[in-house]
């Protein structure tokens, strides 16, 4: 177990948050920053909680190098309304739109965005059951398509891409839900980037929303006004009452990741633990990785048993040692380590040194 009693925790989202920001959250409940408001009570409209929006703006524009024209927001409604958002305010019905489909959560946005537009898949591996990533040269996109779509993540299959997708020219729309903050991104090679809070950043409640002029531009006035990006904004992303207790980790998160090194620093510590565990699963043929060596995810790590009793008893026993969250999706099975940046490497060492274990007794 580490400090305190927490469990290791390898969940998918809402995942583990480093400790000193759980701690702060705790101090904060029943006094933010001296207001004498409680931190779950405070307004939106306040000069307190102003000052927490516009910095965790600021840290997240520092830690992801966003250029200066393009707008952050904070929204609510996860990835999944942002599906369909997305689509919304830039496309106009009928135009066309590419997906590179690499897993369930692009499935879901290409299929959202055929509510509005003609979505086409230009790439799917759902056939080989999503183990890899496309290179560049292995699909086409549309010469009359107004994007391209890409999930840069797959938190069920524990595939990545380490390459940026080439888009023939179109801007690119990004879904970094699962990896933004914890791995290399050029944001000026988007056009636009959404991502849940609850893996990297801090949270479920958050969204975050960055975009460029092009973005901004394409907005469809003619949408419902809380589906409108012009519309948040114009009001600072606070249009109407935002997830306050997540906008205050979210930016206490940003802080801890610039008080441990920025970005690089996230990028190394992810890599290490990867490497560890990725290292002990490619050491025995007792685990089977779900993931093709040059598409493995740093941030979810997948892998088979020889048989799903073996993987109940795995996670089971797991459990009993302190290491939790470490089931599959019930739509995949198997078992899955996120590593995301809260995720410390004595987590990893532990989770590798109960595998060594397990597999002596169990072989």
């Amino acid at each position: 177990m580490n400090p305190l009693g927490r469990i290791h925790n390898f969940g998918a989202g809402p995942a583990t948050l480093p400790l000193e920001v759980v701690e702060e959250c705790q101090n904060s409940l029943p006094n933010l920053n001296a207001s004498g408001f409680g931190l779950i009570e405070i307004s939106h409209r306040s000069e307190t909680f102003q000052k927490i929006v516009d910095s965790a703006m600021e840290r997240l524009r520092r830690i992801l190098s966003i250029p200066e024209d393009y707008t952050v927001l904070f929204l609510q409604g996860g990835a999944s309304l942002q599906f369909y958002m997305s689509a919304l305010n830039l496309l106009k019905t009928g135009e066309k739109v590419d997906f590179l489909v690499t897993g369930t959560w692009s499935q879901k946005s290409m299929k959202e965005a055929m509510r509005i537009g003609d979505a086409s898949s230009r790439w799917d591996d759902s056939e080989n059951g999503f183990t890899s990533i496309p290179k560049n040269g292995d699909y086409s996109v549309r010469k009359d398509a107004v994007y391209l779509h890409y999930t840069s993540n797959n938190t069920l299959y524990g595939t990545q891409y380490h390459h940026l997708p080439e888009s023939y020219g179109k801007p690119r729309v990004l879904d970094a839900s699962s990896d933004i903050a914890g791995v290399p991104i050029d944001v000026g090679a988007h056009d636009l980037i959404y991502a849940g809070a609850q893996k990297n950043l801090g949270p479920s409640g958050v969204t975050v929303v960055i975009l460029s002029p092009w973005a901004m531009g394409r907005v469809n006035q003619n949408i419902p006004t809380m589906l409108d990006y012009s519309v948040h904004s114009s009001k600072g992303s606070l249009f109407n009452t935002p997830n306050t207790f997540g906008i205050f980790v979210l930016d206490r998160v940003l802080k801890w990741v610039e008080d441990n090194g920025g970005l690089e620093g996230s990028i190394t510590r992810n890599i290490a633990k990867s490497n560890l565990l990725y290292e002990e699963l490619d050491r025995s043929d007792f685990w089977k990785p779900h993931a093709e060596k040059d598409s493995r995810s740093v941030m979810n790590v997948t892998w088979r048993l020889p048989n799903i009793k073996l993987e109940e008893k795995f996670l089971e026993e797991a459990m009993i040692a302190g290491l939790g969250g470490l089931k599959g999706h019930r739509s995949v099975g198997g078992i899955r380590a996120s590593l995301y940046n809260g995720c410390p490497i004595e987590s990893v060492e532990a989770l590798v040194s109960f595998m060594r274990n397990f597999e002596s007794c169990n072989r």
